[in-house]
């Protein structure tokens, strides 16, 4: 038996040829496509203009995928500003030489570098948008944990945490840190539902019925 990696001698002669994987071994791939794959965790192929989708993708992997892919996304928001904040520090006249790498504006870039210096990479919420963040980078720290704090809790949306802000901002709704107590007259079954349904958001009980409320307004 001829042990993987090594060659076998043709028979009669001195030359020698590859061996074939045994069954169960892996076969060697493209570098390109391999390279992609793993970069999406899926079959796929990803170019800069395109991604190639295999026909007989489930829709549990399709959904997988794009999650991966808007995650990818989000994350790039974030490693250009901290690309420019790099750039700004270590060379100077970085915007000039900016634009003419990504083809974005000034405004763009600039609002990117803004974010990532507001929020030191250990205050970055992952359950969150880098759109998340920059609602709130206008405001202090404090301010700004308190507001993304909430916005984790209750899942909210982008706008949703737009709307919030906005709306204590202006007295229509009162201060949110405000501590109220409500009282609910519940069957053993309705509140079994309800326990099952925060445990199923990772939320507790309270939190889940705080963000159902939240979305119905």
């Amino acid at each position: 038996m001829v042990a993987s990696g090594q060659t076998a001698s043709k028979a009669g002669g001195s030359g020698t040829t590859p061996v074939r994987p045994t069954a169960g071994e892996a076969t060697p791939v493209d570098s390109k496509q391999s390279r992609h794959a793993s970069y999406l965790g899926l079959e796929v192929s990803a170019e800069r203009t395109r991604l190639q989708i295999p026909r007989d993708l489930s829709l549990e992997a399709w959904c997988r995928l794009g999650g991966r892919i808007l995650a990818v996304c989000d994350s790039s928001a974030w490693w250009i500003g901290d690309w420019l904040v790099f750039g700004q520090n270590q060379y100077g006249d970085r915007y000039r030489r900016a634009m003419k790498e990504t083809k974005l504006d000034y405004q763009t870039l600039r609002n990117y570098a803004w974010v990532a210096r507001k929020f030191e990479p250990s205050r970055r919420r992952d359950g969150l948008t880098f759109q998340h963040h920059m609602e709130v980078a206008a405001l202090s720290e404090a301010e700004q944990d308190h507001w993304l704090d909430f916005a984790v809790r209750l899942n909210w949306s982008r706008n949703e945490l737009r709307k919030q802000i906005r709306a204590s901002m202006s007295g229509e709704e009162g201060d949110l840190r405000r501590q109220v107590q409500l009282s609910l007259q519940l069957d053993e079954l309705r509140l079994e539902r309800w326990r099952e349904a925060a445990r199923r958001s990772n939320l507790t009980l309270t939190d889940w019925i705080s963000s159902v409320v939240d979305e119905a307004i």
